[in-house]
């Protein structure tokens, strides 16, 4: 397993995001009102919004383009929309976060 340091939950604000780059995927680090946090693809799966620039609410972002509800535990489109984005394991050890890079994120999409 690839587990990869990605900071320290401090340096995610409450309801927001931070972006962390891989050569294949851009990954967004969400933490929420109850210092939970979670890991998604950044690109909603409507139109390829940047979920890391929504609004958090409870476990799920909602989209700045098109107001699309994604959950921050499942990477699934709420409500009556389809689709998903991935979810990436992540790690809280203390505050100290690491995520885990499998080989499919580190290959560029094709």
């Amino acid at each position: 397993m690839n587990w990869t340091d990605i900071g320290h939950i401090n340096d995610i604000p409450l309801r927001g995001a931070r972006c962390v780059k891989t050569p294949g995927v851009t990954i967004a680090v969400f933490r929420t009102s109850e210092n939970e946090v979670y890991a998604i693809e950044n690109r909603c799966p409507h139109k390829g919004g940047p979920l890391s620039e929504g609004i958090v609410h409870g476990a799920s972002v909602t989209c700045p383009l098109h107001n699309w509800v994604i959950s921050l535990e499942t990477g699934k489109a709420q409500g009556a929309d389809e689709g998903e984005v991935r979810t990436i394991a992540l790690r809280n050890d203390n505050g100290q976060l690491s995520i885990l890079l499998e080989d499919q994120l580190l290959v560029a999409a094709e």
